[in-house]
C-alpha cells in the first residue's frame, strides 16, 4: 500500500524539501531577532546604523535565498496518488494541465451535488410516505375506464343566514354602505357604494361572489328600464381598471369551507379603495402614470401601486 501511495514521489527532494523548510523558518526567526535587538553599541551612530543595516540586508538575502531553494525542490517533488472517488476517472487530476482543463474538479463537484440531491430525495420520499397520498383500490381498478367528472358540492343557505352576514359585514365599514337586494329570485345583489369615489354591483351566487363591475360614483347603474345594470362596463378607463383588479381579487381570495370569510375579506380589500385619487404609489411615489392613479391594491397589505410597478 505505501508502495502505491508513493508513486510519482521524489523521496529524496522531498527530504531535502522539509530541510529547506526549516532552514527557511530559521531565517526569517534571524530576520525578527534583527529588528528585535535594534541597533547594537559602538562608538558612533553612524557606526551603529550601517552595521544594522548591513546585517538587516544579509538575513533578507538568507531569506530569499531559501524561499528560491524551496520553491525549486517543491517542483521535483511530484504528486502522489491516491484512491479517488470517481474511479477510473480520478486520474484526471494527474493531468499537469489542469488549470487550462479542470475536468476533474468539475466532476468532483457533480459527484457532490448528486449526493446532496439523492440526501435530499431520500427526506422528501420519506415524508411523503408519511401522508395519505395513495389511491385507493377502487380507483386502482378503473383506471383504464374513464371516471365521471366530480361535481363540486353547492352549499346552498338560507336567505336569512345571508342577510345576516351582509349586515355584520355593512355595520364593519362605516364609509360604506352595503345594499342588498335580489332581482332574479334567491341569488343576491349588492351595491357597495364606497364614499363618493365608486359604487360596485357584486354579483353572489347563495354566499359567493360571481362577478363585480366597479363604476365611477357618478355613473349610471341601471339600465333604462330600472333594473340593475350587472353586464355594461365602467366608462371610465380607471374604473375598468379597479373592475379587472377585482376579479383578480375573487380568484385570490378562495375559501369554499368559510365563505362568509371570503367576503368579508374582498369587502376590506374593495374598503382600499377609498382613497383611490389620493394614495401615492408604494413604488415609484408618484399620483399619477400614464394619466392614471394607483389601481392595484395588494392582496395582504392593501398598499396602492400603478399597475407596472406592482411587477
Amino acid at each position: 500500500m505505501a508502495d502505491v501511495m508513493n508513486v510519482g514521489v521524489n523521496l529524496e527532494a522531498f527530504s531535502q524539501a522539509i530541510n529547506a523548510i526549516q532552514a527557511l523558518r530559521s531565517s526569517v526567526t534571524r530576520v525578527f531577532d534583527t529588528l528585535k535587538d535594534g541597533m547594537k553599541n559602538k562608538e558612533t551612530l553612524e557606526d551603529r546604523e550601517k552595521n544594522f543595516i548591513s546585517e538587516f540586508q544579509d538575513n533578507l538575502h538568507a531569506v530569499n535565498r531559501d524561499l528560491n531553494e524551496l520553491e525549486r525542490l517543491s517542483n521535483l517533488v511530484g504528486r502522489p496518488s491516491e484512491n479517488h472517488p470517481l474511479h477510473n476517472s480520478g486520474l484526471l487530476s494527474l493531468d499537469p494541465v489542469q488549470d487550462k482543463t479542470p475536468l476533474y474538479s468539475q466532476l468532483l463537484q457533480a459527484y457532490k451535488w448528486s449526493n446532496k440531491l439523492q440526501y435530499h430525495t431520500s427526506l422528501a420520499s420519506s415524508l411523503l410516505n408519511q401522508q395519505s397520498l395513495k389511491r385507493s383500490a377502487n380507483q386502482m381498478g378503473v383506471s383504464s375506464k374513464r371516471r365521471p367528472k366530480v361535481q363540486p358540492p353547492t352549499i346552498v343557505l338560507p336567505p336569512q343566514y345571508i342577510d345576516d352576514v351582509i349586515n355584520r359585514i355593512g355595520r364593519l365599514f362605516h364609509d360604506m354602505s352595503i345594499q342588498l337586494s335580489r332581482p332574479n329570485g334567491s341569488s343576491a345583489v349588492l351595491v357597495v357604494t364606497l364614499g363618493k369615489v365608486l359604487k360596485a354591483i357584486v354579483v353572489m351566487r347563495s354566499l359567493f361572489i360571481d362577478r363585480t363591475i366597479v363604476k365611477a360614483y357618478s355613473e349610471n347603474i341601471n339600465t333604462e328600464d330600472g333594473k340593475l345594470d350587472i353586464w355594461s362596463k365602467s366608462n371610465y378607463q380607471v374604473f375598468q381598471k379597479v373592475t379587472d383588479h377585482a376579479t383578480t381579487a375573487l380568484l385570490h381570495y378562495q375559501l369554499p369551507q368559510m365563505p362568509d370569510v371570503v367576503v368579508r375579506s374582498f369587502m376590506t380589500w374593495l374598503r382600499s379603495y377609498s382613497k383611490l385619487f389620493q394614495a401615492p404609489c408604494q413604488r415609484c411615489g408618484k399620483y399619477l402614470q400614464d394619466g392614471l392613479p394607483p389601481t392595484w391594491r395588494d392582496f395582504r397589505t392593501l398598499e396602492a401601486f400603478h399597475d407596472t410597478c406592482r411587477q
